[in-house]
């Protein structure tokens, strides 16, 4: 048996109670002149009501999302709890007004007795029963309109309880014990009512508690990798539950990472609230990620960059100071670089906190085709007999001369003495850098030192 059966058959067979404890109550009461008792027996036809509300509601809301209900019908439960806490209201007052009139009224020819109170008696035995029935079926699955009619079982009780004292009263007596039970009765229901309205219409506002959302708040940043809850919004539409996210990521997460923590904050609060539907955003936060990565995140983003390499920061007293090289269009304009060199700056300063200075050297950028082109022999044999020139040097490897448009690229593998520390080496490669640029015009030069 589905959840959904489970349900509608508490109801149905609450449903059936309800109407016999009204027809017992009717009769009886109208007999022995007992307003305490057809008071009781209307609460119970007006339960009968909303039962049946609840029935339809409980069976519309389980329609599946449509194209006018994308969050499907849920809200029709709670609808037609909201509109039969009102009948309850009026029907209630109008009680009041009945009690407090019969006051004014001389003693009635006929009072309730022994009979009024087996009625009461049975009502209070099917009360139990379906109280019991209720309760099982919240055991298996969860409703507002189950909780309500459990919660009218127990109100029920206590009224049918108030009704009997008041029939006891007068058969030992006190005639006016039926129009106080009749008035106590009529107030218990009006408050009944009050607070069914209140919290539908809470619900149909989607007003959610406080606590739910502390609780979803609380889930969230104790998830491992959510540096921040930016936000959080829910909305109950009958026993769901919908919550939407928004979490702030490490900016230096891959897509893969972001994806697998928005999985775990909703593995969590599905585990922790029951029948949630959750929807995850996340985005980007620089806090805590190392200032290298997020300059060149940023400067790569900026319009008309190439390539970004060599990017330094220190920080001194005075703030923290950058330098990077930037790569552009080759046949740019000074004017042009210049501009993609200040926005690179200012979007640096928007991401990392105290910055001082920045430095932006400019390069052009040369796009390596597809097709590579063949080396070049002649400016290998050229490129070879420079470094010849530096004793330190004690084996020449592999060279390799790339002709790209007109900008030649030189790749120089080299063996130095072993012993010679990374500045003297450095200071080496530096050089031979300078002689071959100063030989061969647009040369761009990479060497690859190794210990011989």
């Amino acid at each position: 048996m589905s959840l959904h059966d489970i349900k509608t058959n508490a109801l149905k067979i609450s449903l059936g109670v309800i109407l016999s404890a009204f027809v017992v109550e009717f009769l009886i009461g109208i007999l022995s002149n007992s307003l305490a008792l057809v008071t009781d027996s209307i609460h119970a036809i007006l339960d009968s009501i909303v039962t049946m509300v609840l029935l339809v509601a409980a069976k519309w809301s389980t329609k599946p999302p449509d194209r006018e209900h994308t969050y499907g019908h849920g809200k029709i439960e709670t609808m037609g709890s909201f509109v039969a806490g009102i009948i309850i209201l009026v029907i209630s007052l109008f009680f009041v007004y009945e009690s407090i009139s019969r006051f004014q009224e001389p003693k009635p020819l006929v009072l309730p007795g022994i009979l009024a109170v087996i009625a009461a008696m049975y009502t209070l035995g099917s009360i139990f029963f379906r109280i019991t029935i209720l309760r099982r079926a919240l055991k298996k699955t969860d409703g507002s309109s189950l909780q309500i009619d459990l919660y009218h079982a127990l109100t029920d009780m206590g009224a049918t309880s108030v009704a009997l004292v008041g029939i006891v009263l007068v058969i030992m007596g006190f005639y006016q014990g039926d129009n106080i039970a009749a008035l106590i009765l009529g107030g218990l229901l009006a408050a009944l009512s009050l607070k069914l309205i209140h919290k539908s219409g809470l619900e149909l506002t989607d007003a959610v508690p406080a606590n739910m959302v502390k609780r979803v708040h609380d889930i969230v940043n104790n998830t491992k990798g959510v540096m921040r809850t930016e936000s959080v919004q829910i909305r109950r539409s009958g026993s769901d539950i919908f919550t939407e996210i928004t979490i702030s990521l490490s900016a230096a997460s891959s897509f893969e990472e972001a994806h697998k923590i928005s999985a775990n904050v909703e593995k969590n609060i599905k585990n922790a609230i029951a029948n949630s539907n959750v929807t995850i955003h996340f985005e980007p936060t620089w806090k805590d990620v190392p200032a290298n990565y997020v300059i060149n995140t940023v400067a790569t983003s900026v319009k008309g960059v190439k390539e970004i390499h060599n990017v330094t920061s220190f920080s001194a007293e005075n703030g923290i100071f950058i330098s990077l090289h930037v790569m552009v269009d080759r046949n740019m304009s000074l004017e042009d670089a210049h501009h993609v060199s200040d926005e690179i700056e200012s979007q640096i300063k928007k991401s990392v906190a105290n910055v001082n200075h920045i430095t932006i050297h400019l390069e052009p950028y040369v796009s390596i085709p597809e097709s590579v082109p063949v080396e070049d022999i002649t400016i290998e044999e050229q490129v070879t007999n420079i470094i010849r020139e530096y004793t330190k040097v004690k084996k020449i490897g592999r060279v390799i001369t790339l002709h790209l448009q007109d900008i030649f690229k030189v790749d120089i593998d080299c063996s130095f003495e072993k012993n010679l520390t990374i500045e003297e080496v450095h200071d080496i490669v530096s050089d031979i850098e300078s002689k071959i640029k100063d030989q061969i015009k647009n040369a761009i030069v990479t060497i690859h030192p190794e210990p011989n």
